[in-house]
């Protein structure tokens, strides 16, 4: 049995076909002409609905700018160094405190008020390496380096010109 051949479109299909051609132009010239007009008012303007432009959380947004920028195992240490009393005890924390970490080495350095403190620490040192660590996630310390009492500038009289270096100037 052979198959009857298309018919041909009539009048009333070809007005159906040319109509929902030109609502599918119409609709993309729309959508054209609508981000012109929201690219001269200073973009999407808001709705009911939510969207990424939304106000969040300040510990949401705090937290998103952390991730985005690598800065998680600093500001991870950042919180040890709020924590360090309860993570040394308050006797050690008296005399021993966090100057700086450096993500580089994976160094924490501790500045202690005298040089017993300092031998102390440095013989506890690596029982609080394993204390950091666990709190901190492996590896996030490797070193904890201990820096004794500074002695302060030498400074020789009370009249000093500026940028000299004390008595060694006047010989050449």
């Amino acid at each position: 049995m052979p198959k009857p051949a298309a018919a041909e479109p009539t009048g009333v299909d070809l007005a159906r076909v040319a109509l929902r051609a030109a609502k599918e132009q119409a609709k993309a010239r729309g959508a054209a002409a609508q981000q012109r007009k929201q690219g001269r008012r200073g973009g999407v303007r808001s709705g009911a609905g939510r969207d990424g432009r939304d106000p969040m959380p300040l510990g949401r947004a705090v937290s998103s700018l952390i991730t985005e920028r690598g800065w998680e195992a600093p500001a991870a240490v950042g919180g040890v160094m709020g924590r360090w009393p309860q993570l040394v005890g308050p006797q050690v924390a008296q005399h021993c405190e966090p100057v700086r970490y450096d993500e580089e080495e994976r160094a924490l350095l501790v500045a202690c008020d005298s040089t017993a403190w300092a031998t102390q620490l440095r013989l506890l040192a690596p029982s609080l390496v394993a204390r950091l660590n666990e709190d901190l996630g492996h590896g996030t310390v490797r070193v904890i380096k201990v820096r004794g009492p500074q002695a302060p500038a030498p400074r020789y009289g009370p009249l000093r010109a500026p940028g000299s270096r004390g008595p060694r100037d006047t010989y050449g």
